[in-house]
């Protein structure tokens, strides 16, 4: 065979194709590489710049592979222009925030794109959705469809079966699905119009193959009649495509019914935020200095807050017998922001009031980020502090946001908000608590859970105890902050400062310490109860700006109801109930003194003991391994995971291939096992696209494998004589003369080997060519044993005389030649 010869499978993948041959395969593939890269759709939101960046990906890619294949590019040119076409088109697809005016490249959006090679991946699975277009998190679709359509465009126009092409696109429907979210957008009607695209274009492609000699036909192939192909293809789409559509019916009809109850897990379940919680202070800390100290200074200033509304802080829900603060463990429910003008919730919205508040920041610093309740988006004002909306972490569990950069004296936004619902006690009447997994409090005070039951006494519903609560609290004490002019009040909601509170006969304190009083007894009863700190003003004005001062910072306590949420309480004593202070004894007027009897001898008075125990230090757990290393574990197996599951594939092959070489080189007699090794020389060649013809000769398939590679010499044709002479000789061969037939087989392997490309190398040793033939073999060998001969009974080979007559023929070519 002519290596020269464009028939010859050697050189026939380097054949051009018609154009419109190409532009029809990059259509095909284009569809299936965009179905999958949908599966991204929920997590960008609706966003242009996401569906730009998955079109120019799929085109680049696909017209590199098109590039490489039509004007014989070598690998590292192909490798240095797609290099070249991220960076250039990546600017203005993956980072167009970044880029000047959008479209020129900069400092800042090549680092981007550099950087995101490695860390888009993880921003992409952190950040909440929708992720926006901020932080080169669009390289993710991006870069992905390049790369896939890159190599299902190679795979298309330069492999021999075109099913290699179906592993790139199947791998970007696996990142749709891996780097989505739980909701899948479309799965029936993208899975359907998917394998329809897959199933079409390889049924035309084996058309087209069959009716093309380019070089991968079998040398036996008959030339069937044009019109008979025509009418064949005609039917077998024709099937194909009933077999498509009754086949998604039944599976659109039967997913209600298959689905699981849970909703499925996908990545960003198990990668948990990078924001430690230890490191923000719990706002209540400074709820003293706001009433105290910062009495008269505006903090904030709102327009929009609705009659009865509030601006929340942080809803607090753990407590260490120090301070009450958001559970440090929770840390994984605050996620990043992707796009602040889209924070989605998981909360229904219909029994929520929708608003929409503008906030200015005047003398209030810190990282806890004020709202109205669940936040649905905010807007900042200032462009010069972009990334404050790039800072920003929410949790919807807690209705909280917090800004890693924290926020600062003129800073400006607009919050799109869903206010807690405001439940009647007619609609709470006949409600439980919400079954809620709440943190574990420690060093909780004694006296609470007492209280507590003295406090309940009995109230039976979920509501009348939370109320019972509430009332004893408000109406039992006075309030104080401890400013000018009021009786002194003790700072601080630490263990000890609680149980003074609790057990005093008049009660004395504000917001800070009835809010945490009344939230660690409700917990002690079982209710699922939190703290929230934020802001409301003494009147209201919703068609102007509402300055909020540090005497309208308050504190209270929600309690979640089922199927209604959480429902909010007050048990701080009204302003009105403040302690008189003591009334003034008049001054004694002195009188001449008069000598007295000395006074009676007294015992010393027994001092009652002191009731309010020192605050109690905190016993802060060792965290366990899995707390400690449980994410990196996690997300370790699921990379190895899942690289084993792309490889595993190769890996079969590799196994199946290995398996057979062992069992050609072991099993049976030394004559079969120098004939396997023949089979073991006509597999190599068959992995490296010179297929063995049915019915030649050893000799004539050794002249082939020579031809196609002229490195080898003589060495075929000399394996194949010395298998002759192991088969048909009436010799008997020496184990020695085996293993000196399976050396020359290895290093005939190896000489192939070194005659190749490296990529053609690793293709021909992943190549499952080999496997299948021998497979086909077989069954056609099955189905010719069960065929009787021309004249009946047994088939002509098996017939007496007929291995006499052929050995007879051998011994006749071999003393001829």
């Amino acid at each position: 065979m002519n290596p020269m010869n464009p028939m010859n499978p050697m050189n026939a993948r380097n054949a051009k194709l018609p154009m419109w041959r190409y532009g029809l395969d990059a259509g095909c593939l284009g569809v299936a590489l965009f179905l999958g890269a949908l599966g991204l759709a929920d997590a960008y939101g609706t966003s242009a710049h996401y569906l730009l960046a998955c079109l120019g990906g799929i085109i680049a890619g696909l017209a590199l592979a098109w590039a490489h294949v039509y004007f014989r590019l070598r690998a590292w040119q192909t490798m240095a222009l797609f290099a070249g076409a991220y960076l250039l088109l990546g600017t203005v697809l993956a980072t167009p925030r970044e880029a000047l005016f959008g479209v020129l490249p900069t400092f800042e959006s090549l680092r981007v794109l550099l950087a995101g090679v490695v860390f888009s991946w993880k921003d992409m699975l952190t950040v909440a959705p929708p992720v926006g277009s901020y932080g080169g998190v669009l390289i993710v679709a991006f870069l992905s469809t390049a790369l896939t359509g890159l190599l299902a465009g190679l795979a298309a126009w330069r492999l021999r079966a075109p099913y290699w092409t179906l592993l790139p696109l199947l791998a970007m429907f696996v990142v749709g699905i891996a780097f989505g979210t739980r909701d899948v957008p479309l799965p029936v009607l993208r899975g359907g119009a998917f394998m329809a695209v897959l199933v079409g274009w390889l049924a035309w492609r084996r058309h087209i193959g069959s009716l093309v000699a380019d070089g991968f036909r079998s040398l036996n192939h008959p030339d069937d009649d044009v019109r008979s192909v025509r009418e064949g293809l005609i039917r077998r789409v024709g099937i194909g495509a009933v077999v498509l559509l009754a086949a998604s019916g039944i599976t659109a009809a039967a997913a209600p019914l298959i689905s699981p109850p849970t909703p499925r897990q996908v990545l960003r379940d198990a990668v948990e935020p990078p924001v430690d919680l230890y490191t923000y202070p719990s706002p209540l800390t400074n709820f003293r200095k706001y009433t105290k100290t910062m009495a008269e200074a505006t903090l904030l200033t709102v327009t929009g807050l609705p009659e009865g509304e509030r601006v929340r802080l942080a809803a607090l829900d753990s407590y260490n017998g120090m301070v009450f603060n958001l559970d440090p463990k929770s840390g994984g429910n605050f996620a990043p922001v992707g796009d602040s003008a889209d924070i989605r919730g998981s909360g229904s919205a219909a029994q929520r009031a929708a608003g929409e508040l503008e906030i200015g920041i005047g003398d209030y610093a810190g990282v806890w980020l004020p709202g109205g309740g669940r936040l649905a988006g905010v807007h900042v004002a200032d462009e010069g502090r972009e990334q404050l909306a790039r800072s920003l972490f929410y949790s919807d569990e807690a209705e909280t946001a917090l800004s890693s950069i924290g926020l600062q004296k003129g800073d400006s936004y607009t919050a799109q908000v869903q206010f807690p619902v405001r439940a009647t006690d007619a609609e709470l009447e006949n409600a439980d608590f919400a079954q809620l997994r709440m943190p574990e409090l420690a060093n909780v005070p004694p006296l609470a859970a007492a209280k507590s039951v003295q406090y309940v006494g009995s109230a039976r519903t979920a509501l009348q105890r939370a109320r019972a609560l509430e009332t004893a609290l408000k109406t039992g004490g006075f309030l104080s902050s401890g400013a000018e002019g009021q009786v002194p009040s003790l700072s601080g909601h630490g263990a000890g400062r609680i149980t003074s509170l609790l057990d005093a006969e008049d009660p004395i304190g504000d917001d800070e310490q009835y809010a945490v009083a009344m939230a660690l007894m409700a917990r002690e009863q079982g209710m699922p109860a939190r703290v929230v700190m934020g802001f409301y003003p003494e009147k209201y004005d919703p068609a102007a700006a509402v300055e909020l001062k540090g005497s309208d910072a308050h504190a209270w306590v929600e309690i979640a109801f089922e199927s209604i949420g959480w429902v909010t309480f007050d048990p701080t004593p009204d302003d009105d109930e403040q302690p008189t202070p003591p009334e003034q004894e008049p001054r004694a007027v002195p009188q001449p003194q008069v000598l007295q009897p000395p006074p009676p001898e007294q015992q010393d008075a027994e001092l009652p003991p002191e009731t309010a125990p020192e605050p109690q230090e905190v016993q802060e757990e060792e965290p366990s391994f899995w707390e400690t290393w449980g994410a990196l574990v996690i997300g370790t197996a699921i990379g190895l995971g899942s690289l084993l599951l792309l490889a595993s594939p190769f890996l079969l092959i590799l196994g199946l291939k290995l398996r057979r070489r062992r069992r050609r080189a072991q099993a049976g007699s030394i004559g079969a096992r120098i004939a396997g090794g023949w089979q073991e020389v006509l597999s190599q060649g068959t992995d490296y696209g010179i297929i063995a013809r049915g019915g030649a000769t050893r000799r004539e398939n050794a002249g082939a494998l020579a031809a196609g590679f002229p490195v080898l010499g003589t060495l075929p044709l000399e394996l194949a004589a010395r298998a002759d002479r192991a088969t048909f000789s009436t010799g008997v061969p020496g184990e020695d003369e085996a293993a000196n037939y399976w050396r020359d087989v290895d290093d005939q392997a190896a000489k192939m080997g070194a005659a190749t490309s490296f990529w053609r190398r690793q293709r021909a040793r992943f190549s499952a060519r080999s496997l299948l033939h021998e497979w086909l073999a077989a069954l056609s060998a099955r189905g010719a044993r069960a065929a009787p001969g021309p004249l009946g009974g047994k088939p002509a080979w098996r017939r007496p005389g007929a291995r006499a007559r052929t050995l007879g023929k051998v011994h006749a070519m071999e003393t001829k030649e």
